[in-house]
């Protein structure tokens, strides 16, 4: 699935492309994939612009004239823009006609994405109940601290809530840990103060890094350019064979149900 550096990178790679372009025309493929009534939403769109750029967790939200337009790309997701004389694949689920001629195309193999539309007065604070930014004020080793304390579950279960953080997923997760020496089986009311400050500075940095390596391209992820993100050559742990620091076998064990490298020797 697609975490935060890889859906912002497509949002960035999107609003180069689209800002300002009006939408002509919105044809629906898959129902399913939009959340409520399809004609309202179709109708809706219509003759609206592309005006505002904004990501919250793992979602794109655009800011049209009249509402937003939410978009979860879930795990197999992406956007293309194209002539709109090339074939259609049967993966493109819902296209979007624009005013200069090109679509914009919604791609999906395994068809669990959504969108849905909201209202502009919409309070993004409390969206879908996910949990605080990494790199915001709001993210800070006193409320990680204070989380953790009240949890009784691995850590790497915690990073893994979007109403804890927003936009964290099971290879950042991984690298993570590894940052700050923790094991992902680790208790969360085993965390220390020093533990919340490595969390929140290594979250941070790693995020940063794998947004401007345009994320991570492990199995599928593609930008809307057909730019592969880099993040994977910077793994220290996640599907790596041996730790580039130690030189310690990596292992994998399953913890709620995720695969979860670390190494034996770094992570104590």
């Amino acid at each position: 699935m697609p975490e935060l550096p890889e859906v912002e990178t497509v949002l960035r790679a999107l609003e180069h492309r689209i800002r300002g372009r009006k939408i002509v025309d919105v044809k629906v493929n898959y129902a399913p994939i939009i959340d409520g009534d399809v004609s309202v939403f179709v109708e809706t769109l219509k003759n609206q612009r592309f005006q505002g750029f904004l990501r919250r967790g793992k979602y794109l939200i655009f800011q049209m004239d009249t509402c937003y337009f939410v978009s979860h790309l879930r795990m197999e997701g992406k956007y293309f823009i194209k002539e709109a004389s090339e074939p259609f694949s049967k993966h493109e689920h819902v296209v979007f006609t624009l005013d200069d001629g090109m679509t914009l195309r919604y791609h999906d193999t395994r068809k669990f994405g959504r969108m849905e539309l909201w209202p502009l007065d919409c309070d993004f604070n409390t969206f879908h109940n996910l949990g605080v930014e990494p790199n915001t004020d709001a993210f800070t080793s006193a409320y990680v601290y204070e989380v953790c304390k009240k949890k009784d579950m691995p850590l790497k279960t915690l990073l893994l809530k979007q109403d804890f953080i927003a936009g964290i997923g099971n290879i950042y997760a991984d690298e993570i840990l590894f940052a700050t020496s923790l094991r992902p089986g680790r208790s969360c009311k085993r965390i220390t103060k020093k533990d919340s400050v490595g969390i929140v500075e290594e979250t941070n940095r790693i995020l940063r890094e794998a947004i401007q390596a345009g994320g991570t391209t492990i199995r599928s992820y593609t930008s809307i350019e057909g730019v592969h993100g880099r993040f994977q050559l910077s793994c220290m742990v996640h599907e790596q064979k041996v730790c580039k620091v130690c030189g310690a076998k990596i292992q994998m064990k399953r913890i709620g149900g995720r695969s979860s490298y670390y190494c034996p020797v770094c992570q104590k």
